[in-house]
């Protein structure tokens, strides 16, 4: 087997900034659990397929799994350990345990960073938004009801907190 030469990424992960010399073959996903130790990103499918890696890359919701590493550098990337400091739930969060969206929580940090991109587009999203936006996680737990209901329910918390600041 030949030895790629590392190649050197400058990312913003979770608001810190990770300087890492990586080969260039490696997936985001492997990077974030084995390097820096971000083990919320779960590894479902590993084809991009049931959204159980998602991570916000620039705002954006997206596979991990799929993103290889020279793809991350000079990018912003939130897990579900960068939503908010250690100690606090964020209004999503909050809304999946008061909704009971929560089962296994295999699929939950996947699903709520894709709630968190359609959140910051729309405010107020109706059923079928958010249907269609968390279209690509699958939760072998629910019925998707309680995940749906659980992210309206983020969607006022939200909006409750920014008319009360």
């Amino acid at each position: 087997m030949v030895e790629m030469k590392p190649f050197k990424i400058i990312s913003k992960v979770n608001g810190s900034t990770v300087e890492l010399g990586v080969n260039p073959g490696r997936r985001l996903i492997d990077i974030l659990r084995e390097d820096l130790g971000l083990t919320g990103t779960k590894e479902g499918c590993g084809e991009g397929e049931c959204g159980a890696c998602t991570v916000l890359i620039n705002g954006r919701p997206v596979n991990a799994c799929l993103v290889l590493a020279p793809e991350m550098n000079g990018k912003e990337i939130i897990t579900i350990e960068g939503l908010t400091p250690e100690d606090e739930l964020h209004p999503i969060q909050e809304a999946f345990l008061e909704a009971g969206a929560v089962q296994c929580g295999f699929c939950t940090p996947g699903m709520i960073l894709t709630a968190k991109a359609l959140l910051d587009k729309n405010s107020d999203p109706d059923e079928k938004a958010v249907k269609t936006a968390i279209s690509g996680n699958l939760c072998r737990c629910t019925g998707y009801v309680k995940i749906v209901a659980a992210i309206r329910l983020a969607a006022a918390k939200l909006a409750a907190r920014e008319g009360s600041i």
